[in-house]
């Protein structure tokens, strides 16, 4: 498995071999089934909110150009990693180059600093919503929210990139086994030909204090908006809770798993790897049932292009 290459690094190691989710044939089969249907859910889920959004006029607001750009980035989230995972189920010998697994680890850690992103700046349109109505159309102008999006891309590149021009120039000689179904960066280091040790600091700084950063600071933002809604309110917080408990359990969704995977990013146990699949598989599959459940104006319109359907096919029928 450790052939000589023309590597970036001069490594000798020329591929990985991801030893996934093993287990009995049987398994697998059945693994392979609901990680299909399940990946399916999520490409069909979250690019209908995205045509939802594009296509019905009362949702062209902030607040859902926002929620379809995060469904967008769920699509690629998941699709760095599911679709090899369902192959390679079935397969004896999973094996990925060494080019292709720094590859999908940059998608992994720049599509994921992009959504830590675009959760901040969703809370704070919330904010902008319920502590400042008034001013919320020129705060969260349309020219505002394109730069926030260009942000939250632009960041998540530089997250992904300050760690793989780390990792790249560290020698592979060795060891090519990862006890995971993905490539991912604490996983590639403890294979190194060096002192591991040293190198955990950086992978922990760099995705394990941000990530744990980023979610206190969102759960803070959510309480200030909160009592400032008490404040003015004179207690009634039942439309503000109404309105933030959707992205509240997006955030505790996708930043639970994050935090045990990056704030100790090199156990001795394998759990990581389910860790995982609630990040790459269950997180973005639940998303579109979570904003489409607790929200009215989505639920309206999918009534609306409901009745346009049907209007359309009976406007066929009777030209026909």
């Amino acid at each position: 498995m450790t052939t000589a290459m023309d590597g970036l690094n001069g490594s000798v190691v020329s591929e990985f071999v991801l030893l996934g989710l093993s287990g009995s044939w049987e398994t697998n089969v059945t693994l392979t089934l609901t990680f299909s249907l399940l990946y399916l859910g999520i490409i069909l889920g979250n690019l209908f909110i995205v045509f939802l959004v594009i296509v019905d006029s009362h949702l062209h607001s902030p607040m859902y150009f926002l929620l379809a750009n995060l469904s967008f980035n769920d699509v690629g989230l998941s699709s760095t990693t599911v679709p090899r995972m369902i192959s390679d189920l079935l397969k004896e010998h999973r094996v990925i180059s060494f080019q292709s697994c720094m590859i999908q680890t940059c998608f992994i850690h720049a599509l994921g600093g992009t959504e830590m992103v675009l959760l901040i700046t969703m809370a704070f349109d919330r904010y902008a919503a319920i502590c400042k109505p008034l001013h919320y159309l020129t705060i969260m102008s349309p020219k505002t929210c394109v730069l926030l999006i260009v942000m939250s891309w632009v960041m998540g590149v530089i997250h992904a990139m300050a760690q793989f021009l780390f990792v790249i120039n560290l020698p592979f000689c060795g060891p090519n086994e990862i006890d995971s179904f993905c490539c991912d960066f604490p996983r590639i280091i403890q294979l190194a030909c060096s002192d591991a040790a040293k190198f955990e600091f950086v992978v922990t700084a760099n995705s394990g204090l941000i990530t744990i950063g980023t979610f206190f600071l969102l759960l803070l933002s959510y309480v200030f908006i909160l009592v400032t809604v008490w404040k003015r309110s004179s207690g009634d917080l039942s439309k503000a809770l109404g309105t933030l408990s959707a992205h509240i359990t997006v955030v505790v969704l996708f930043f639970t798993p994050c935090i045990f995977i990056y704030l100790w990013p090199f156990p001795t146990s394998s759990v990581d790897k389910y860790m995982f699949i609630v990040d790459f598989a269950i997180t973005p599959a639940l998303n579109p049932v979570i904003y489409t459940l607790r929200n009215k104006d989505i639920k309206l319109a999918i009534q609306r292009l409901s009745k346009r359907g049907h209007h359309d096919r009976f406007c066929r029928l009777v030209y026909c």
